[in-house]
């Protein structure tokens, strides 16, 4: 058998119902921003690989560092015990967040990171002997796909075989100019009930990569910080430099108390999740009461593996060459947004640094289960592209390594393919 039929025979794929699918594409290597399967084709891969790789495949720094450290201490239980690369990390990481950000709290992906910062919300209280269990989310939210991720995600057809498993969360629209009034006017009459507020930054991925303003965010999470409603930031998409700048924190006013990290954290490597907190989050755990603690731990929670690729990656997205890049696609984003706005199928043309989005024009509006997404998934492939459209939502998110003229086909492809597509 071959490649697809072994992984048919044993494999079971996220986000995919198995009975329709096509055969899984089989990858044998990658370099650079290049994905190359089994019959020697090439791929660019304009999607980071589901958000994840930063500075393309196969990088070589990150992979000697990791060999060394393989070479060194691979494992070891992280309760009781701990190791350089973690403390490095930590230490890396925080100088580069909201100065009130003084404590990390390891996991193994972005679904997990926000598990631990909403039971970190939720006992903060608790631990004071005071009851406030509501969550405030976003509607059309995603955090993930644990249970507690699954109940402050938006409520849809992802979700519904769970709905009567899934506890209670407030959903607000996202902040406009036009609507903060209302916003708050809501928050305002449940405040003293809500643990905490969770929200992506800026950027709604999963939702359809829908945006918002970091003027209107900045001024919803000041009232929620006046209600004593915690901030639960997830960063997990928008981190490390996909909007421009190295978190979407540093275009808002005001400081969460809480942020979750993963995807690009170790360049798309290794898994490892992270959430970090303040020092108030943190001191409400110590007591001499046993009962007060996080009861809360991965087996492989801060990996050295991990840990290393993170550092890393870290050293790569600092060197000046990398933010040049970050904006340079930025740049050429903007640009070929402008081009987009033109086209007589396509609308709402949205982008921040580095994600590029727009909406695909059809009768039956915008959808993730709309069948146009598959048609232009398979002709982006047979033009050596790796797009994953959301339904007739388009967006690109490529890793900081692609130059100019991969930029260029891509743009180039993209208005051929939607031009072969006019109605």
């Amino acid at each position: 058998m071959n490649l697809q039929q072994r992984d048919r025979a044993v494999n079971w794929h996220p986000y995919t119902q198995m009975k329709t699918a096509e055969d899984a594409i089989p990858i044998v290597k990658g370099k650079g921003v290049y994905l190359f399967d089994d019959e020697g084709k090439q791929y660019i891969d304009a999607v980071s690989s589901w958000w994840v790789t930063l500075h393309g495949h196969a990088h070589p720094y990150i992979a000697q560092r990791v060999s060394e450290q393989l070479n060194t201490l691979e494992q070891v239980i992280f309760a009781g015990f701990t190791h350089e690369p973690a403390i490095q990390l930590s230490e890396n990481l925080l100088q580069l967040l909201p100065d009130n950000q003084e404590k990390v709290f390891y996991s193994d992906n972005g679904s997990t990171a926000v598990e631990v910062a909403l039971k970190m919300c939720i006992q903060f209280s608790y631990n004071q002997e005071k009851e406030k269990t509501k969550i405030l989310a976003f509607k059309n939210a995603y955090h993930g796909d644990t249970f507690g991720a699954m109940s402050v995600s938006g409520r849809s057809v992802w979700t519904k075989p769970f709905g009567d498993m899934l506890f209670d969360v407030v959903f607000i629209d996202t902040p406009t100019s036009d609507n903060l009034k209302i916003l708050k006017s809501q928050i305002k009459e449940i405040a003293d009930e809500v643990a905490c507020f969770i929200y992506e930054p800026l950027v709604q991925g999963a939702a359809g990569m829908l945006m918002h303003n970091p003027e209107d965010l900045s001024e919803l999470m000041k009232f929620c910080r006046e209600q004593n409603i915690l901030l639960v930031q997830d960063e997990v998409f928008t981190g490390f430099g996909r909007t421009g700048k190295l978190f979407a924190a540093d275009y808002l006013t005001e400081k969460p108390d809480i942020m979750c990290f993963s995807k690009g954290l170790t360049g798309g490597t290794m898994p490892m999740g992270i959430t970090t907190s303040s020092n108030e989050i943190f001191n409400a755990f110590l007591s001499e009461d046993k009962y007060k603690t996080l009861f809360h731990g991965h087996s492989f929670t801060a990996n050295p593996l991990a840990c290393t690729a993170a550092l890393a990656s870290m050293e790569l997205l600092l060197k000046a060459e990398t933010q040049e890049s970050i904006q340079l696609i930025s740049k050429k984003h903007y640009e070929f947004s402008q081009t987009l706005r033109q086209h007589p199928q396509v609308e709402n043309v949205r982008q921040i640094g580095t994600i590029l989005a727009w909406d695909f024009k059809t009768e039956h509006g915008t959808s993730y289960f709309n069948t146009i997404g598959k048609h232009f998934y398979k002709e982006f492939l047979n033009k050596g592209i790796i797009m994953r459209p959301l339904g007739n939502v388009m967006y690109l998110v490529p890793p900081y390594c692609i130059t100019a003229e991969e930029l260029d086909y891509i743009y180039q492809t993209i208005l051929q393919v939607l031009t072969t597509n006019l109605n």
